[in-house]
């Protein structure tokens, strides 16, 4: 799988929260720093601003800020003060409706200037704020995905590229004759079209979130990006045989779905610093709210709280992931982790990075983990952690970027004009 002539590592950061907090002293000061953030972000060549999304306020407290903005507004208001960065924003396929959301993320392409990007998810909560007295199962829920996504597609597909033009005036014509209905009835929706809102990318980049094997298949067949959780290297080659496997399968031999992995890191200046902040990091865990989140991440259906810290958890309490109807692809990992034996302790901890990749060092010793992944061919886009956080944000900026930047791993400059072109995207798919 070794691939040594490919293009450039792509980066992510997660964009800044707009949130305004009770104790600010200007309504402003959350969408200030949002600016600041995607500012240094762009400054630094970064290709994407990532937005995840959660749709309910989670009772225990266990997703921090995720959901507490909406990811394309969010994203529209970043996209007037920057002009180069691509901008994702996390939509899920089971509580949107294809229509809706292809003028929404065509819009934003639009505002941004051809930079949007879209991640499906199929949502593992919130379904009791939409009407749902039980989440659907995710056979439901991924069926829906895979119309809805047919249906963006066919939304974006069927409009002429110069169906817009602009008069002599300054104003905008749009020619109906170049709209095209799509007709499309289908088992969750029905949509005559056309889109009234064609985007300059003709299809926004399209990400897809999920990794148990409904989400890897739906991925295969229809992401240009994948975003996956894979803890180690030889998870991660696993990972991509499938997903290569049933990409093949779908006749995209020569046109695969890029690999994105999220890295979670604690950077020091050197092996001493690196130990520090790893223990600061550890002492900081809420070792009750934690068994919480180990139960969370094994599907929610289990009581840990009165299991000793340093003990396995037994194999009874151990789910059927095939069972269960949030999440399977995160709880396969971490059943995997509790099969090997590692404690509880050791499971909370693994469970602040929730399954992700994970590596503690130098700027020098994250790089030679990125470059190993990158050099055995299977990632092709990282989000990266350390913006915006007061003791990791000189590290991320003046030694991690800078080492890939000599190592010639990552662009140095945005080479085309929208997003598609500086992910190495095809301009038009077939």
């Amino acid at each position: 799988m070794t691939n040594t002539s490919r293009r450039r590592l792509k980066t992510l950061v997660g964009a800044g929260s707009v949130i305004h907090a009770s104790n600010d002293t200007r309504r402003q000061t959350g969408i200030s720093r949002a600016i600041t953030l995607a500012n240094i972000a762009e400054r630094e060549k970064i290709t994407g601003l990532f937005t995840a999304d959660l749709l309910q306020a989670d009772p225990d407290g266990l997703s921090g800020l995720t959901g507490s903005q909406d990811p394309l507004i969010t994203l529209a208001a970043l996209s007037q003060v920057t002009s180069q960065i691509g901008l994702i924003a996390t939509v899920s396929t089971t509580y949107q409706h294809p229509y809706n959301l292809a003028r929404l993320i065509g819009t934003l392409d639009h505002v941004s200037g051809g930079r949007a990007g879209w991640n499906a998810v199929t949502s593992s909560v919130g379904e009791e704020n939409f009407g749902d007295i039980r989440l659907p199962a995710p056979e439901v829920r991924y069926a829906r995905a895979t119309e809805f996504i047919e249906v963006i597609n066919a939304l974006f597909d069927a409009n002429q590229p110069d169906a817009v033009v602009r008069n002599k005036s300054g104003g905008v014509s749009i020619d109906p004759r170049k709209l095209h209905p799509i007709n499309h009835h289908g088992d969750f929706f029905r949509v005559q079209g056309p889109l009234n809102v064609p985007p300059p990318q003709y299809r926004p980049v399209q990400f897809q979130a999920g990794q148990s094997e409904e989400g890897l298949k739906l991925g295969a067949k229809y992401a240009e990006v994948i975003y996956t959780s894979q803890p180690t290297l030889e998870d991660a080659r696993a990972f991509v045989e499938r997903v290569h496997h049933h990409a093949d399968a779908f006749g995209r031999h020569e046109n695969r779905p890029l690999i994105m992995n999220s890295l979670h890191s604690v950077i020091g200046s050197g092996p001493s610093d690196v130990a520090r902040r790893l223990f600061e990091k550890h002492e900081r865990i809420d070792y009750q709210q934690g068994r919480l989140k180990v139960a969370d991440m094994l599907g929610g259906d289990i009581d840990l709280r009165d299991l000793a810290l340093d003990q396995p958890v037994p194999l009874r309490l151990l789910p059927d992931v095939e069972q269960i109807n949030r999440r399977r692809g995160r709880a396969e990992i971490f059943k995997r982790f509790a099969l090997q034996g590692l404690t509880l302790r050791e499971l909370i901890i693994q469970a602040q990075e929730t399954g992700h990749w994970f590596v503690a060092g130098t700027p020098e010793q994250l790089a030679d983990a990125i470059e190993e992944r990158y050099r055995a061919g299977v990632l092709d886009v990282i989000s990266l952690h350390g913006l915006g956080q007061v003791d990791q944000e000189d590290l991320l900026i003046n030694g991690l970027l800078p080492e890939l930047r000599k190592r010639k791993l990552i662009d140095t400059e945005y080479g085309e004009e929208d997003f598609r072109g500086n992910l190495g995207l095809a301009s038009r798919l077939p």
